[in-house]
């Protein structure tokens, strides 16, 4: 098995959407901040759920002084030669780099996580929508995110960014 809050065997997961597990994306994104505080603590780090849903992410990490702010994000819809993943927030209080660090965007049929800095997609360009390719690649050059799939070592603050933040 090894799948935390599994209700399914292994080879059910890739069919996920088939046979609809879930009855809004509500909860589809509830399991899948589950599943990413799961893989989180299975490669070390110390997982933080803030309470109810008024912070502006979804789950946080904890290294000692210092946190690392994440959105997550999930997806199944298949397009051309990988999968289309939105960034969209709520409009009234939309995502900036002054709330979010990273966003950990789930590919649900190929089980694999995309662990992108929060800059790259709020930066001077913003990316509401994104493909994310974790199979075989067609066309050279158009894969800009594959360096932060399973990039799980990026989450861990760097030594001058361990530093409390200045309130």
């Amino acid at each position: 098995m090894g799948r935390a809050f599994s209700f399914a065997s292994p080879q059910d997961w890739s069919r996920m959407d088939e046979f609809k597990f879930f009855k809004t994306f509500k909860e589809r994104g509830e399991w899948a901040e589950l599943r990413f505080m799961a893989e989180a603590m299975r490669h070390g780090y110390k997982v933080l759920k803030p309470w109810g849903e008024s912070s502006p992410f979804d789950v946080a990490l904890y290294f000692g002084s210092r946190i690392v702010r994440v959105q997550v994000k999930s997806t199944s819809s298949r397009m051309d030669t990988g999968y289309f993943c939105q960034f969209t927030s709520n409009p009234k209080r939309p995502y900036t780099l002054d709330t979010i660090d990273f966003f950990a965007a789930y590919v649900i049929p190929q089980d694999v996580w995309y662990l992108i800095p929060a800059p790259v997609l709020l930066g001077k360009v913003r990316k509401e929508h994104i493909a994310l390719c974790p199979m075989q690649w067609i066309r050279a050059n158009s894969y800009h995110y594959e360096s932060y799939r399973e990039a799980w070592r990026l989450l861990r603050p760097t030594p001058e960014e361990k530093k409390p933040r200045a309130r």
